[in-house]
């Protein structure tokens, strides 16, 4: 079958990408690497040491520069729907988080010691229409922020890709009374046509808010 032009302008566009150039060069799984590199440039949330949850993680490319941040004393559980080709000292649990049954695996894995930083880059399969795409990725932010209030030690922070649009703003005040500081973030590496910011917030304030 034939490729739409769509998607034959999204491959050319792929193929020409700095970033994605750039990903093959230095080893890294995907272009998403330098959305992560960039936040911790600027604001330094990943610390040797530290033990992370990746939410949204394949094919890898957060895992690994995390996996990298944190070292070997550190300790990584990462999580997607999708397959993801194993990164040394890095627990991956597939499956969709959506259910119950893979939160509870993800939960298992973090065990009774709370976590430093939760990461997502989660998003829904887009179809391009706004108004079947927000709810279901906004759903996800949801999820997220759940997973992060049951596992984040007190002073913990938070790092999640969010999409402008229906629900944004009820999410933003939400977080808000959770965490002590919150910013919104769009890194160099994203897209100039998508929608995506990043939310950083940082010292979760244990369930006091």
């Amino acid at each position: 079958m034939a490729r739409s032009k769509t998607s034959l302008g999204w491959l050319k566009r792929h193929v020409n990408d700095p970033y994605v150039k750039q990903a093959q060069k230095d080893g890294y799984r995907s272009r998403a690497s330098y959305k992560l590199l960039e936040i911790q440039e600027k604001y330094k949330l990943i610390r040797s040491g530290m033990s992370v949850v990746d939410l949204g993680a394949a094919p890898g490319g957060w895992s690994q520069v995390t996996s990298r941040l944190i070292g070997g004393q550190g300790r990584l559980i990462a999580s997607d729907i999708l397959e993801m080709d194993s990164i040394p000292d890095v627990t991956f649990i597939q499956g969709d988080f959506t259910e119950d049954a893979v939160l509870a695996r993800i939960l298992e894995a973090v065990g009774n010691s709370q976590v430093d930083l939760v990461i997502s880059d989660m998003a829904p399969n887009m179809s391009g229409t706004p108004e079947v795409d927000m709810p279901k990725a906004m759903f996800l932010c949801e999820l997220a922020l759940d997973l992060a209030e049951r596992i984040l030690k007190p002073g913990g922070n938070f790092v999640i890709k969010i999409f402008q649009g229906e629900g944004f703003d009820v999410y933003l005040k939400d977080a808000r009374r959770k965490f002590d500081k919150i910013q919104m973030i769009k890194p160099d590496s994203s897209r100039g046509s998508s929608r995506e910011q990043y939310m950083l917030a940082w010292g979760y304030r244990g369930g006091d808010e």
